[in-house]
């Protein structure tokens, strides 16, 4: 186990260190100046130059990615060109709520598909419905999603807040707008988890073992949770691994729709300002995030299947 962790660790760190360069690499390229962008059009050569130097922006590519890999070993991502502040300052105040929209986006997804998969298999008339709603519901761009979530909920029927964010000081307002967007997450990710559960139980309902526990007189539905549920997880779990980057990446559209002052927001807003230092310290966030949700998806592994062994 102690090998495994040391593994996985040297490897996400690689993870890490890829990503980051990739997007250093793809930064260079992208159009805009961020001297422009902060200063106008109108600004004077010389105030330019000044800018320039104090950004480190006059410096070579490769320099500036020396000192920047150098400062992010030591935990220091710099500052943000256009707040003004230390990019770790403002990743610490935008990321518990992407955070916690991610988890209930991921666990509403997977409160929906589980239930959805056994009634689809115990009851054989729900199936085509089930499957037909999911299909749908996976084809449905999460922003058009939302947008339909919010006048139903928020506007036509006012049960719950249209947008913004009170912060986690009031935890039941809080919860109260997180509702929306994380039910937008969960259903536009539902529908695959649904498909997979069902696809994996229907496999697992073959085996020997289900078919001794049907012919000692074991009820059907007891069948299915106890006996054939938990191995049918093992698939479920690995896709629970990939769908927390999925709803990482999908919270960036749910913050905008709903006015979210998250890592959604803040990236957009580093991508108009051509914020450099800001855009490097999102991705690594992301990346460790992704890598974090791998990680635990191992880990659940062993604890839910006794012949995963980790040499």
């Amino acid at each position: 186990m102690r090998g495994f962790l040391l593994r996985r660790v040297l490897l996400a760190l690689a993870t890490l260190w890829l990503a980051s360069s990739l997007v250093f690499a793809a930064l260079l390229l992208l159009p805009g100046d961020p001297v422009q962008a902060i200063l106008g059009l109108e600004a004077s050569p010389a105030a330019r130059e000044a800018l320039e130097r104090a950004l480190g922006l006059d410096r070579p590519p490769w320099e500036r990615y020396a000192d920047w890999l150098a400062r992010t070993l030591r935990f220091d991502l710099g500052e943000s060109i256009r707040y003004g502040k230390p990019v770790g300052e403002l990743l610490g105040e935008r990321l518990p709520l992407t955070l916690g929209l991610v988890l209930l986006g991921l666990g509403g997804a997977l409160l929906l598909a589980l239930p959805l998969a056994l009634l689809a298999l115990r009851f054989p008339l729900w199936d085509l419905a089930l499957s037909g709603l999911m299909a749908f519901l996976q084809s449905v761009p999460t922003f058009f999603l939302g947008v339909v979530l919010l006048y139903a909920l928020a506007v036509h029927l006012p049960l719950l807040p249209a947008s913004g964010f009170p912060g986690f000081g009031e935890p039941r307002e809080a919860l109260r707008h997180l509702l929306l967007p994380a039910l937008t997450l969960a259903l536009s990710r539902a529908a695959i988890l649904f498909r997979m559960a069902r696809g994996s139980l229907l496999e697992v309902m073959g085996q020997d073992y289900i078919r001794t526990a049907r012919a000692k007189g074991v009820p059907e539905a007891w069948v299915l949770v106890k006996h054939a549920l938990k191995p049918a997880s093992l698939p479920l779990i690995t896709l629970l691994g990939l769908e927390g980057g999925f709803l990482l990446t999908g919270a960036v559209v749910v913050e905008v729709v709903f006015a979210l002052p998250g890592m959604g927001s803040l990236a957009l807003t580093a991508l108009e300002a051509r914020d450099y230092p800001l855009l490097q310290g999102l991705v690594l966030v992301m990346a460790a995030l992704i890598v974090l949700f791998n990680l635990l998806v191992d880990l659940l592994y062993g604890l839910l299947d006794p012949r995963v062994a980790y040499a």
